[in-house]
């Protein structure tokens, strides 16, 4: 895109009280930011929603050789920071994303911008996740960046670091949508995920470099990582998680829905319980969702054969009592009435065999399923 057209487009970004909704009805009276930066107050003020301050900021010679200025630093630093920023008129403008109510007139990239031509699926949840749905995220992520999808979530701590991890894991590609500016490294728990998203994913924002991560921006954001994709899967939600917002996003967008079933005992699934009590499709694997998606293109990956099985009837028992969520040493002895002598023999041979995995404090998680 010329560079004068993203000037023009960062300029009206810089005047203080226009967002997306005002933007758009001013290009739609005078066709082009041009146009808009161009045009006398009294025209200015017939369009809907702009009043005589927002006129008299479009207007003062001032105030716009102020929102000129800024635009030409931030384009600047943008070049030396090798970031992309992509205008609505722009080629490489997701082109799902147009379609929403009101997508971002401006989006800031960092990364690989080949991510956005991938048919995308987001995948979010709560950041107090539990041990269970971080890996549910981790392997459904894997599993959908296997099969040819980017995966889309908001590169938050628990379920949404775990999808982005999952699809670098499998190297797939991914897409990290921000709260914040896209200089902005938060959570700051997340500084070595960002950094592996850079090089290896993409990072997306609306927001200008430097903008800081603030409550309200990040429900603003979610309308970004639903309008990018096909569906959105919610693994593990309370009643008021941020995702839920996501999903009802994606059903005003035309999305599809999906969410994975958790605990009944689990605040943490609440959410996720209520959205399928309301037609939410039910996930056990990636096949559901392709299913729902209609996308046959989205061929099964080879399988590496099949599974080691347990050597002995005991560990054929001992293994019948693990799930996929964490058992303590004192359940499985009550289960599978073993000495716990014998259960922690038996747990270390199916650990070595891959079949178990071990929790911290002590518990135990099943790796593979009947």
């Amino acid at each position: 895109m010329h560079r004068d057209i993203l000037q023009d487009w960062l300029t009206l970004y810089f005047v203080e009280g226009l967002g997306c909704t005002l933007v758009y009805r001013l290009i739609g009276e005078f066709g082009s930011p041009a146009g808009v930066l161009a045009a006398p107050a009294n025209r200015l003020r017939r369009v809907e929603g702009i009043g005589p301050g927002l006129a008299a900021r479009l207007t003062a010679p001032s105030r716009l050789a102020e929102a000129r200025e800024r635009a030409r630093r931030e384009l600047r630093l943008l070049a030396d920071r090798n970031i992309c920023l992509l205008c609505l008129d722009d080629p490489c403008y997701p082109s799902l994303l147009r379609t929403i109510d009101d997508p971002p007139f401006l989006l800031y990239c960092r990364g690989d911008l080949d991510c956005l031509k991938r048919p995308a699926v987001a995948l979010v949840g709560s950041r107090a996740a539990s041990v269970y749905g971080k890996r549910i995220s981790h392997e459904l992520a894997g599993e959908l960046a296997r099969r040819g999808f980017c995966v889309v979530s908001g590169l938050a701590l628990g379920i949404d670091g775990e999808a982005h991890a999952g699809a670098l894991a499998a190297g797939g590609p991914t897409v990290g949508v921000l709260g914040c500016g896209i200089d902005v490294v938060y959570p700051r728990r997340h500084a070595s995920l960002f950094r592996d998203m850079e090089r290896r994913a993409l990072l997306i924002s609306e927001y200008a470099l430097g903008v800081r991560p603030e409550g309200f921006r990040f429900p603003e954001r979610n309308r970004i990582i639903s309008g990018l994709s096909l569906g959105v899967i919610v693994v593990e939600a309370g009643m008021k998680s941020g995702s839920l917002i996501t999903a009802r996003l994606a059903l005003e967008q035309g999305r599809e829905v999906f969410a994975v079933p958790g605990r009944i005992d689990s605040a943490r699934s609440r959410g996720t319980h209520r959205l399928l009590q309301e037609g939410a499709k039910l996930v056990q694997t990636v096949d559901d969702i392709i299913e729902e998606l209609r996308l046959p293109g989205a061929a099964s990956p080879a399988t590496s054969g099949p599974a080691a099985a347990p050597g002995s009837r005991e560990e054929q028992r001992l293994l019948s009592c693990l799930d996929v969520y964490p058992s303590t040493i004192d359940e499985l002895v009550r289960e599978s009435g073993f000495s716990q002598a014998d259960v922690f023999d038996l747990l270390l041979s199916l650990e070595l065999k891959g079949m178990i995995r071990q929790l911290p404090g002590q518990q135990y998680e099943r790796l593979v399923r009947d």
